[in-house]
């Protein structure tokens, strides 16, 4: 029996939840035949055969967490001669999902129980992580344990993150853990916009404006060196809200882009993202990134960047207020712009020159 595992998916991605098969038992393959389709931190992708011969038997199912290297299905065959890249543990399903929760917990410090409250909670199925102590010296103790067991009995069942929000909430956890981050805010006064104007492109090459003045935000960060390299080309992720949690397609070259054709690249990324059809390539590269969080709702914020990239640029919701113009008071429109940057990498100075020329360039007319 020859046994095919899953395969190292790149981008450090160590994990993939599957989504479909799309052969069974006793199924006569060609060599790169789609046998299955995974759903991974990057995009819902199908996974080829890597040989002709007989499907003998099938490992997991649809929902289950596949580890990097965990058997996926068995050709027919006498001798044993792996196909695929084997690394990390060969756990999958549900138990992978479930593992002991973290010893460590709040800002790294160590939680505090006795064995008999530990066991109580083992009983009543409570993550000590979620447990706020009560006791002397931040010890948890029964009550505390049962009080949070009595709060989610009144829950909906645990829902284990999967897919794309199981991404984000690792993404997440990295990022706090890895940058310095430090936000700064502006506004931008759009009176001179002309009818209809497109403000995501606006917002792009604004952004490619803030780039020119100050290229170090346009750069990758490697933290286990300390060194930056500065990059040539804007490749901006943009943060797109689905039902399923938050994707960051990449808008290639933005700054070489025409109006129109970053148009037409922006509407095709969202349908794909829509249509759950992204290629994997076009979500990886980024080299800055653009949240148009007012779409939505909110004026500031105090977006995450993603290593390795150094700084994020979010708008709020453009609004109509008082503004101020040589001494004289008005109504404006006016557009609110947060700044996140690396503090590692970038200054201050640095990144308030950025957003100086961000605020510039949307001020002018088109």
């Amino acid at each position: 029996m020859k046994t095919f595992r899953l395969p190292d998916l790149g981008e450090g991605l160590q994990e993939a939840e599957l989504v479909e098969w799309r052969v069974k038992p006793g199924d006569e393959v060609s060599a790169d035949q789609p046998l299955l389709a995974v759903e991974t931190a990057k995009a819902v992708v199908e996974i080829p055969s890597p040989q002709a011969g007989v499907i003998e038997r099938m490992f997991g199912k649809a929902g289950d967490i596949i580890r990097v290297g965990a058997p996926l299905l068995a050709f027919e065959g006498e001798k044993e001669d792996d196909a695929g890249t084997v690394v990390g543990a060969m756990e999958t399903g549900a138990s992978v999902v479930s593992d002991a929760p973290a010893t460590v917990a709040r800002g790294g410090a160590a939680i505090r129980a006795v064995p008999a409250v530990r066991a109580l909670a083992r009983k009543l199925n409570v993550d000590l992580s979620m447990v706020t102590p009560s006791g002397a010296d931040g010890v948890i103790t029964a009550e505390d344990v049962q009080r949070v067991a009595r709060v989610l009995s009144e829950a909906e069942p645990a829902e284990p993150l999967r897919g794309f929000r199981r991404a984000m909430a690792q993404n997440m956890a990295f990022a706090q853990a890895e940058v310095a981050a430090a936000t700064i805010m502006d506004d931008a006064v759009v009176d001179a916009w002309v009818a209809g104007e497109d403000i995501t492109i606006r917002l792009v090459q604004a952004l490619v404006r803030g780039c020119r003045a100050e290229p170090v935000l346009n750069c990758w960060f490697e933290s286990a060196t300390l060194s930056r390299r500065v990059l040539s080309k804007i490749d901006l992720g943009i943060a797109v809200d689905t039902p399923d949690g938050l994707f960051v397609p990449v808008l290639r070259d933005v700054a070489n882009r025409s109006p129109a054709d970053l148009r037409d690249g922006l509407n095709r990324m969202r349908a794909d993202v829509a249509a759950r059809r992204i290629p994997p390539e076009e979500m990886r590269g980024a080299t800055i990134t653009l949240s148009n969080f007012g779409t939505i709702s909110g004026r500031y914020a105090a977006p995450v960047v993603l290593p390795p990239t150094v700084a994020i640029l979010g708008a709020g919701r453009m609004r109509e207020e008082p503004v101020v113009k040589n001494r004289e008071i008005r109504v404006g429109r006016v557009i609110p712009l947060s700044l996140t940057f690396d503090h590692r990498v970038v200054s201050g100075g640095e990144a308030g020159r950025f957003l100086a020329a961000v605020v510039a360039d949307l001020e002018r007319a088109a």
